[in-house]
């Protein structure tokens, strides 16, 4: 009797548990599915990018951290929070350098409010890769370290 109640107690705790972390993970805002005057980019448009776009500068929004873990060849890693006007104009030389924006993917909201940001900077040729470095990654594309 003792014994099945507190199996019955554990299976409650780890329920709980269990639901507790759902709850947290679908609480978890995620990326827009669009953003006015962004161009939104699957893996493939991507790379098609990369290679036909030569001015294109491709922004890594994650956290340096994550960056030097791994990242799309090429790309720069510059936090959404850390990137300023006068620091994207540096690096890309004028508004009408086509620009990439990537961070983990739809939980990751970094490269949306980066792309966003440009915008309204003045940037007219924006792409967002939106599925991001976690899709990059099950397509086993090529990576940089």
């Amino acid at each position: 009797m003792r014994k099945s109640l507190f199996n019955g107690i554990i299976v409650l705790i780890i329920l709980a548990f269990f639901l507790q972390a759902q709850l947290i993970f679908a609480a978890k805002p995620t990326a827009p599915e669009k953003i006015e005057g962004v161009i939104i980019v699957s893996a493939e448009e991507t790379i098609e990018l990369i290679l036909n776009e030569p001015e294109l500068v491709l922004i890594d929004s994650r956290y340096h951290e994550e960056y030097a873990k791994g990242h799309i060849e090429g790309a720069v890693n510059i936090l959404n929070g850390d990137m300023t006007a006068v620091d994207l104009l540096r690096l890309t030389g004028g508004t009408a350098t086509p620009l990439l924006f990537y961070c983990n993917g739809v939980r990751c909201l970094r490269s949306s409010h980066a792309a966003a940001q440009a915008v309204k900077w003045g940037y007219k040729h924006i792409y967002w890769f939106r599925l991001g470095w976690l899709n990059w990654l099950d397509k086993q594309y090529p990576v940089e370290y």
